[in-house]
């Protein structure tokens, strides 16, 4: 099991104080690049992430969201899709205990995290469904979805291909969550999708869209949480 983290991981102890850090455009490196490596540089919440052992500063957004909603309780038996390089695993891990259950995938290679049970194939492959639901071997408490398909630049394409992800998502949720439980998904741009966000209403007891602190404030990034799922 993954081993607690101390109080300095909390969101409240994040700062961004302290010097900045220039990065000088190198040779070979587009501008592109170097405005990247500057914002990780000073990312408080990349700091953070590195001193407190998590595998990137997106533990924070989960850690945010579930300090909010309360959805990944002690016992809990979790999912987590996209899950590589593993922040929201470890976060779930600490947060469901020794009693909790976690099983991750994505589709690129990763290293496991100790305690989850990782997994490495295509969520959208025809079997990916029945595969995760024997490693589960019963219903689960949240589904927790971080994923996000690749931008091809064509800003309808992308969109359509995000709306897949989400309602595949939340489609795999309505076939292996519990009564009660609770659902995660990364969305963009407006939010949930309007037929898609009625039918969470219908099957939910609550649903909330949020952007936490940590979700960069140039991102269009946001969350959809369902909660109280009607099975």
């Amino acid at each position: 099991m993954a081993k607690k983290r101390g109080s300095s991981a909390k969101p409240g102890g994040v700062s961004g104080r302290g010097l900045s850090v220039r990065v000088k455009t190198a040779r070979g490196r587009k501008s592109s690049s170097t405005r990247w490596l500057k914002r990780q540089l000073n990312d408080p919440y990349v700091r953070q992430a590195q001193a407190a052992g998590y595998r990137s500063r997106a533990a924070f957004k989960l850690i945010e969201l579930d300090d909010k909603y309360k959805i990944l309780k002690k016992g809990a038996r979790i999912i987590d899709l996209g899950a590589a390089p593993g922040g929201w695993t470890q976060i779930a891990l600490e947060r469901v205990g020794a009693k909790g259950e976690v099983v991750a995938l994505d589709i690129r290679e990763w290293e496991e995290v100790a305690g989850a049970t990782c997994m490495t194939f295509d969520f959208m492959d025809p079997d990916a469904p029945e595969r995760l639901k024997e490693a589960l071997g019963g219903p689960v408490d949240v589904v927790l979805s971080d994923m996000a398909a690749p931008a091809m630049g064509h800003s309808q394409t992308d969109h359509l291909r995000i709306v897949a992800l989400m309602e595949a998502a939340w489609g795999f949720a309505e076939e292996v969550l519990a009564p009660g439980g609770a659902f995660v998904c990364k969305v963009f741009q407006g939010g949930t999708e309007g037929n898609l966000l009625k039918t969470m209403k219908a099957r939910c007891t609550k649903v909330a869209h949020a952007k936490p602190p940590s979700s960069r404030k140039e991102s269009a990034e946001m969350y959809v949480v369902a909660m109280g799922f009607k099975a």
